[in-house]
C-alpha cells in the first residue's frame, strides 16, 4: 500500500535492512518545569508519570525492562533489533554522571542498534553532546534526541506553562545536528490556541531544522492534569475530528517528505485519560487522515514548493 506520508516503520527497514523496535526505557530522571527551576506542576498536558504511560517503575533494572519488552516482542513479531527509548520526562536533567551510567548500560544491551533519549530543549549541554557522540563511536550505535517543539507559536507555548520558547528548540536542534546525532521534534497539531498559519510554520520549522523524524501527537486530556481541570471547567476548547483531521494534512504537507514519522495519531489507555481521540481508536484515526489524504490527492512535502 502507498501511504502519503513517509512512515517511521519504513525508515528502519531501509536503515537496518529489517524490521527494529522502541522498546521504552523509565530511569530516575525529572523535569526542570517540576522543581522550580523553570517553573511549577509542569505542563498543563503531562500527567504525574511524565507522559510514558506503558513504562514500567523507574527502580526496576535497565536490562530487565528491556528484556521484558524484547521477549514479547520477538515472540509477537519476530524481532530482531531494538533501540532503547528514553521517553518519560526530561532524561539529560540528571545527574551528569548517572546520565552516563544509564546510557552506558543501555548501550551494552544485546541487538541494539540504538538508542533514543527524549529531553527539553533547554536541558541538553554540550557534555552531554560530547558524551553521546563518544558512545555512538565506541559502541556503533545511532544516538537520537527527541526534544518537543509542540507549537511554533510562543504565546501558545506560554499557556501550555512549556518554559521555553522556539528559540531554545532551534538553538537545541542545530547543536544536535551539529554533533551527528539524529534529531526528532515532537509537536501537537489541534492546540486551541494555535490558528493554522501556526501549523504551517510548525512544520516549516521541521523541514528547516533537518529534522531526521517527527512526531505528531493529537491533543488528549490525562487524569491529574491542568488541562483536565481546565476540560472539567469547561475552559478548553477542543477541536473537532474534522478540524484537526485537517490540521495533521496541512502540518504534513509542510515537512520535508524525508522526515520520517514516527507518530501521527496520540495513544493513551481510557484509564488514564478523561478525553482522547474522541473516543476512538488511533487506528481510526490514523485511518481517516490517510484516507482523506489519498481522496485529497495530496502527499507529505506537496507545499514544500511554495515555501
Amino acid at each position: 500500500m502507498d501511504f502519503p506520508y513517509f512512515r517511521y516503520s519504513q525508515y528502519l527497514i531501509e536503515k537496518y535492512g529489517e524490521k527494529v523496535y522502541k522498546i521504552p526505557i523509565n530511569i530516575p530522571s525529572y523535569c526542570p518545569n517540576r522543581d522550580g527551576t523553570k517553573g511549577y506542576g509542569g505542563c498543563i498536558f503531562c500527567a504525574e508519570d511524565g507522559s510514558g504511560h506503558e513504562n514500567m517503575a523507574q527502580h526496576i533494572d535497565i536490562a530487565v525492562q528491556y528484556d521484558a519488552m524484547k521477549q514479547i516482542l520477538q515472540k509477537k513479531y519476530r524481532v530482531q533489533k531494538y533501540i532503547a527509548f528514553l521517553q518519560s520526562f526530561s532524561n539529560t536533567y540528571l545527574p551528569f554522571d548517572d546520565f552516563k551510567k544509564y546510557l552506558t548500560q543501555m548501550a551494552k544491551l544485546k541487538d541494539c542498534v540504538g538508542i533514543a533519549i527524549s529531553t527539553r530543549p533547554d536541558c541538553i549541554e554540550e557534555r552531554h553532546l560530547d558524551f553521546l557522540t563518544t558512545l555512538k563511536a565506541q559502541y556503533g550505535l545511532d544516538i537520537s534526541v527527541e526534544i518537543g517543539l509542540q507549537s511554533a507559536n510562543d504565546e501558545t507555548l506560554c499557556i501550555l506553562n512549556r518554559g521555553h520558547t522556539t528559540e531554545d528548540v532551534v538553538q537545541s536542534a542545530r547543536k544536535i545536528k551539529a554533533a551527528g546525532l539524529e534529531l526528532c521534534l515532537h509537536v501537537i497539531v489541534n492546540l486551541p490556541w494555535d490558528s493554522n498559519e501556526d501549523v504551517i510554520k510548525t512544520g516549516k520549522m521541521i523541514t528547516a531544522l533537518r529534522a531526521d523524524s517527527a512526531k505528531i501527537h493529537t491533543l488528549y486530556v490525562a487524569k491529574g492534569t491542568v488541562l483536565e481541570k481546565m476540560y472539567h471547567e469547561k475552559t478548553l476548547k477542543m477541536l473537532s475530528l474534522e478540524e484537526t483531521i485537517t490540521r495533521t494534512i496541512l502540518l504534513l504537507e509542510y515537512i520535508d517528505p524525508t522526515v520520517a514519522m514516527q507518530r501521527i495519531v496520540s495513544r493513551v489507555t481510557e484509564e488514564k485519560s478523561v478525553f482522547c481521540n474522541w473516543n476512538q481508536s488511533w487506528r481510526k484515526v490514523l485511518m481517516q487522515i490517510e484516507e482523506q489524504m489519498r481522496c485529497e490527492g495530496t502527499r507529505q512535502g506537496r507545499c514544500l514548493t511554495k515555501i
